[in-house]
């Protein structure tokens, strides 16, 4: 997953931050309303977890700039106690869920896992294409019920192709999905296609067709036709 942290309160972003990578995940951080909204601005993100009162703005701005450009973020609101109105008028606007402090960090995962799910997956806890089999709460791939082991960014990286299944994605979209905005300080993509490469050779010599199309000049399309 990709997660923008947008908290103004050190200790509880860098709380999340620290819980959410030691996972499969990749965060973000956003400080103010004025970095948060430069970030949304410019990059996707699986779900923004988003305190409303910000210095320089009020979250609820944030929803409305991802709502009027259309963008497909999941978003989690966390917010005081006293701030009911608020979480309402977001709801309203297309905010997925809320969650008020304090809250536990296994909690605020579940419910950032569960958006994601939901957006990306139907909800579903089992992703099926075809003869690919994955269980998303287990993080485990089966193919031809043959049990195929990837890395972090190979799992991570899959599931962003069956997510996006027929669509044409660029380098840099997927270099920004497994590494995030600390992308921009790379010389070239060769790495994606190492990643590539190897999801290929795993589908293939555990008896999958390979999906994995090269889309020439613009990135790469996974497909079944």
């Amino acid at each position: 997953m990709k997660i923008l942290i947008v908290e103004d309160e050190p200790g509880l972003r860098e709380s999340i931050e620290t819980y959410f990578n030691e996972g499969d995940s990749v965060c973000e951080i956003a400080y103010d309303f004025t970095s948060a909204l430069a970030k949304v601005s410019v990059y996707r993100y699986d779900c923004i977890i988003l305190d409303l009162t910000l210095p320089q703005g009020n979250g609820l701005d944030i929803i409305r700039h991802l709502k009027a450009n259309q963008y497909n973020d999941g978003v989690l609101i966390i917010s005081a106690k006293n701030s009911l109105d608020d979480r309402i008028i977001g709801l309203d606007l297309g905010a997925d869920d809320y969650l008020t402090k304090p809250f536990h960090l296994s909690e605020l995962k579940s419910r950032v896992t569960a958006i994601v799910r939901r957006r990306s997956f139907n909800g579903n806890s089992t992703l099926i294409f075809n003869e690919i089999n994955i269980d998303l709460a287990a993080k485990m791939v089966t193919i031809n019920k043959q049990s195929v082991k990837f890395t972090r960014k190979e799992y991570s990286l899959l599931l962003y192709f069956i997510a996006n299944k027929g669509k044409v994605v660029s380098k840099s979209a997927i270099a920004e999905h497994l590494w995030g905005d600390s992308i921009d300080i790379a010389d070239n993509f060769d790495f994606i296609y190492s990643h590539i490469k190897n999801i290929r050779k795993k589908l293939v010599e555990a008896g999958s067709n390979d999906y994995i199309q090269a889309a020439y000049g613009m990135g790469y399309k996974f497909t079944d036709t």
